[in-house]
């Protein structure tokens, strides 16, 4: 399994202490020190849209002009923003077998995780 976020963020800090706690093996992937490729993000996109990969709740969202945000209107340009300002990608977001787990929830994780 693999998880990207970034290490200091505190969604990811509860994911990746809740896997261990289960003791389920994962690798971590840290946007802030290894990016994320477009590939990446259109292999995310095609299992859940653009939409829910950009964190429009978050502090990075928020500190961006009216003009950045209303820009963001399709997939090329979610892309384009979250390869730029990776801190704006919903975090974490793991892949599984199955797809992805975007966030976390703890309920979700037992089902889809154990």
């Amino acid at each position: 399994m693999h998880v990207y976020g970034i290490k200091n963020c505190n969604t990811v800090k509860k994911a990746l202490d809740w896997l261990s706690k289960e003791g389920i093996a994962y690798t971590f992937h840290d946007f802030k020190k290894e990016g994320i490729t477009e590939e990446k993000l259109r292999t995310w996109e095609n299992q859940t849209g653009w939409e829910p990969l950009v964190n429009k709740r978050g502090t990075t969202w928020r500190q961006l002009s009216p003009e950045e945000q209303h820009a963001v209107v399709d997939a090329a340009s979610a892309n384009r923003l979250m390869q730029a300002k990776t801190s704006v990608i919903k975090r974490p977001v793991i892949e599984i077998p199955k797809g992805i787990i975007l966030g976390f929830n703890e309920n979700e994780y037992q089902a889809k995780l154990k």
